[in-house]
């Protein structure tokens, strides 16, 4: 990783790194950020043709990636006339980096010229009928992190987080799209039945380990958010089989080569 200025703001961090983006891969200003969780890399070759890939360690305050099934790279795509960045992985809070390093790509993304990000990620599914491999549009969320990526009194409105208008446009594209209220719980290790209970009577559908730290330092940044989780295993309890990572990768691997036609029409009309 390089580090940033001990004396700098999160906020001076990213716009290095943005300066240094646009160095390293030709683009002054990218438009559409997408971060892609566990079981979404297929997805990526849908979008577009690569006009450049870095690792993400070519960025000033960017960390390796530290899961398996997350690749530590960054990608720049043409997309008709906009340019995507995509994260081809994600730094997570249970990796005990902080919840700056958490949010650092959210907010390198908006200083390179984001206007929207898709933030994807994949879940245990705590609803009747829903299975393995399905798409679910996230409509709010329940951070259970117990802490926030904005720093001092900035107080940030989240009514409507999850941008209506790009839920919106991803049901035109597939009617069939569910939506569900995601909930974040710390990690790394999966939730226990009971809390698995716990989220459903706190309003919950989807539980995991991602996502709604980003999405609120997206919402600081200006940009508008969609959300979408992989359905890659029934949460615990439900299913009444253990759960683990490997299978969480397999169930997406499949299910991730049909999203990229969605998110590429998502993206084409953002």
């Amino acid at each position: 990783m390089t580090s940033p200025d001990q004396t700098s703001t999160p906020y001076d961090d990213a716009r290095a790194a943005a300066e240094r983006l646009a160095e390293l891969t030709g683009v002054a200003q990218h438009d559409i950020a997408l971060v892609l969780g566990s079981g979404w890399l297929p997805a990526v070759d849908a979008l577009g043709e690569a006009t450049a890939e870095i690792a993400t360690t070519d960025l000033p305050g960017f960390h390796a990636a530290g899961v398996v099934g997350h690749s530590g790279r960054i990608r720049s795509i043409r997309s008709g006339e906009a340019n995507l960045l995509v994260f081809l992985s994600r730094t997570h809070y249970y990796e005990g980096k902080g919840v700056a390093a958490v949010v650092h790509p959210v907010r390198t993304a908006a200083a390179a010229g984001c206007r929207a990000i898709v933030l994807t990620n994949g879940c245990g599914g705590l609803k009747e009928g829903w299975h393995p491999g399905q798409a679910v549009l996230i409509s709010d969320h329940i951070n259970l992190t117990g802490t926030s990526p904005i720093v001092g009194a900035n107080f940030v409105d989240l009514t409507d987080l999850y941008s209506p208008r790009l839920r919106g446009l991803c049901r035109e594209i597939d009617p069939d799209l569910d939506e569900g209220v995601y909930v974040q719980f710390p990690g790394p290790h999966y939730e226990t039945p009971a809390e698995v209970r716990m989220a459903g009577v706190l309003g919950g559908q989807l539980v995991g380990m991602s996502t709604t730290l980003e999405a609120i330092a997206a919402r600081e940044a200006g940009m508008e958010v969609l959300g979408i989780s992989l359905v890659t295993n029934l949460a615990a309890g439900l299913s009444g089989e253990p759960l683990n990572h490997e299978e969480v990768l397999e169930a997406g691997k499949a299910a991730a080569s049909r999203m990229g036609g969605l998110l590429s029409q998502v993206v084409a009309k953002v």
